[in-house]
């Protein structure tokens, strides 16, 4: 097939874009050419901020797209341009479960929503949750629900990811244990652990996306991705030690203590725990064994460490935590 990409140079967009070319697929990756991988798999590009896509309309009806992915809506108005100048062609959008009322609960402290979280669970009632964050990225319009929206309306299927880790992870979700494990450190101050988060691996979450767009039972429907097995989060943690072969202990401390950066390893009152029934059902989607992923994802980020180095005053906000032990 011929598949148009918005967005296809990061992290689970660049695994999307290598699993099509893999599989076959001509490939045009939209991006702004900032995260390019070099080298990378022999792809199109279309290199061009999101907003000036109707420049590039001949382009885009040369190349004739028979489906299309959109890795990296973030607001209405991105959906609104997307749409001026895309072909109505078999659609898959990457949303996030961030959409949900749970997400709400988390941030505020109080439990809003009983879990698992369905397609049917409730939704955010309030719009815009990173307004006046100032978070680098994240524009003040950002909100997964319009653009849900706007996708749903003509007929696209909406992913809704979890939390998703694996290679090139911008965020590094591992590296809150494994900085510590490249220090040397031989104990990390947690809290309670408690939090069910439902995870995916970006391998995963890029199978689900080529079935969305070759089974198309999902169109018009918004769907939850994610592992069908959750740890809370102070085993998983364990299980990256392990994975790590590290010898690394996870001391408890009061939740008090944590400075920010170890906030979900307290003991919210809100979980993210997430059902992926319907994915399985419509789109015969099966995440790998969590274990196994895990393991997978851990060698990578050892063998690609980033280049922030562990200091003084890591040590000393560790130390002064393990203080508080019991």
């Amino acid at each position: 097939m011929r598949i148009l990409v918005l967005g296809g140079t990061g992290f689970v967009g660049r695994r999307i874009v290598e699993r099509l070319h893999d599989r076959g697929d001509d490939v045009m990756v939209v991006h702004r050419g900032r995260r390019q991988p070099e080298p990378w798999v022999a792809v199109r590009h279309l290199r061009t901020d999101r907003q000036d896509l109707p420049r590039h309309r001949d382009v885009i009806r040369d190349f004739a797209p028979e489906a299309v992915v959109d890795a990296y809506a973030l607001t209405a108005q991105d959906v609104t341009t997307a749409q001026s100048v895309l072909p109505e062609v078999p659609t898959v959008v990457l949303s996030s479960q961030d959409v949900y009322q749970a997400f709400t609960g988390l941030s505020t402290g109080k439990c809003l929503s009983p879990v698992p979280l369905t397609e049917e669970s409730e939704v955010r009632r309030d719009r815009y949750p990173y307004r006046g964050s100032g978070l680098e990225g994240i524009p003040e319009d950002y909100e997964k629900l319009d653009v849900e929206a706007r996708w749903i309306d003509r007929g696209a299927t909406v992913l809704r990811l979890p939390m998703v880790y694996g290679p090139h992870d911008r965020q590094r979700r591992e590296d809150l244990v494994l900085r510590r494990i490249r220090a040397g450190r031989r104990r990390m101050p947690v809290g309670a652990g408690n939090l069910l988060w439902t995870r995916a691996h970006v391998d995963d979450v890029a199978t689900g996306v080529l079935s969305a767009v070759d089974i198309r039972a999902g169109d018009g429907l918004a769907i939850n991705l994610g592992e069908t097995s959750t740890v809370p989060m102070v085993e998983w943690f364990e299980h990256i030690v392990r994975a790590a072969g590290a010898e690394l202990e996870l001391v408890r401390v009061p939740d008090d203590v944590l400075p920010a950066e170890w906030a979900l390893t307290g003991s919210p009152r809100q979980h993210i725990l997430t059902s992926s029934a319907l994915a399985q059902s419509l789109l015969s989607w099966a995440p790998a064994d969590p274990a196994v992923r895990v393991a997978e994802s851990v060698k990578w980020h050892l063998d690609n460490p980033p280049d922030t180095p562990w200091t003084d005053d890591d040590t000393k906000a560790d130390d002064e935590a393990l203080s508080a032990a019991s």
